[in-house]
Order: C-alpha cells, then structure tokens, then sequence
C-alpha cells in the first residue's frame, strides 16, 4: 500500500505540530508530503481527492471566504466548492491526511495513528 500523504501549508502552526507529530510517531519518510503553497491542487485533483467524501469537510470554516461568504448556512455546490478551493488554497482545511480513499481532517492525533497504522500491517 503507498505511503499517506500530508497534505499542509507551511506558515500553518497546527500543520507544522502535526507534522512533528507524524515525524515523532512513525518517523521520517513513513509518509509523502505536498506543501500547498508549492505546489497548489488543481481542481482535477481535489476532484479526486474528494472521491465520495462530503466535499463540505474539506472546506476550512475558519479561512475568511468561507465566513464572509456564509458557507455553512449556504454551503457552495461540490463543483464551486472545489473551483473556490483550487483558486485559494486557504480555504482547504488542513492539515489532511490521506491514504487510499481515507482521510483525516485537520490535526487529530487518533486519526493519524490509526491512519498510519493501517499501511504497516500486512
């Protein structure tokens, strides 16, 4: 199975504790990264990133678009969300972890563990 991937942006202190964490836990090199201010998503790849998930948990309620436009009362289509996504990286909550079709939002210790733990056994 392949390595999970950390998906995060760097000047994101939460990303950058789950990071360590991730490193602490399962070592360096256990997972693949993508730094979002490198190398942004496109809309194909959150696409599929998105898969069958509800596309409304990778929306970042706390990014200044998603409160000044009033997403959680009037939740963007899956489409808009994921053309507004691509075009501001920001409003992807983060950090994400990913391994096959499961994925854990944001920086939860138990998520990661569990995600972690699922690629070592046989």
């Amino acid at each position: 199975m392949p390595k999970p991937l950390f998906i995060y942006k760097k000047s994101c202190s939460t990303c950058r504790r789950a990071k360590s964490f991730l490193v602490e836990t399962a070592g360096e090199g256990s997972f693949d990264e993508r730094e979002l201010g490198k190398a942004p998503m496109t809309t194909e790849e959150l696409d599929l990133l998105i898969g069958q998930h509800d596309y409304k948990l990778f929306l970042n309620s706390r990014n200044e678009l998603f409160r000044t436009r009033k997403m959680k009362e009037h939740p963007p289509t899956r489409s808009d969300a994921v053309k507004l996504m691509a075009h501001e990286p920001n409003l992807i909550k983060r950090p994400l972890l990913v391994r096959g079709q499961r994925v854990v939002y944001g920086f939860d210790e138990e998520g990661f563990r569990a995600l972690m733990a699922k690629g070592s056994r046989p």
